[in-house]
């Protein structure tokens, strides 16, 4: 037989207060640990001394991280 205890005039058995038990703390867990959030990957500030200077810098390190289209020989 299984052990139960009153609650709120109702029978409740150990093993279901075992399980809500177990469920709610590993509800509270989730629910506690901070969402999930992609954030762009960024380096140092790029100091151009112009706009032209500024995109050729950009351009190249996508090229040098495989993000843009393969060097043309």
């Amino acid at each position: 037989m299984v052990v139960t205890y009153t609650i709120l005039g109702r029978q409740v058995g150990a093993h279901v207060l075992a399980l809500t038990t177990l469920g709610t703390t590993f509800a509270g867990v989730y629910l506690a640990m901070p969402a999930k959030t992609t954030e762009k990957e960024s380096g140092p500030p790029i100091n151009a001394g112009s706009k032209d200077e500024e995109k050729f810098i950009q351009d190249f390190l996508k090229n040098a991280n495989g993000g843009g289209e393969k060097a043309k020989a």
